[in-house]
């Protein structure tokens, strides 16, 4: 993953958003780094295995 980062407006639906707050608090990170690793969960996920 590169840390070149580029900011993305995104809406959410209010329990999407909810969970990911409350997702978030308790994994002791920002909201955006709560996206970030969910995407990045979901990405890993859809990688063919090597």
């Amino acid at each position: 993953m590169t840390h070149d980062r580029k900011p993305m407006q995104l809406r959410l639906p209010a329990d999407l958003k909810a969970w990911i707050k409350a997702e978030a608090e308790r994994n002791g990170r920002s909201q955006n780094s709560e996206v970030v690793q969910v995407l990045l969960a979901a990405m890993k996920r859809t990688e063919p295995a090597n």
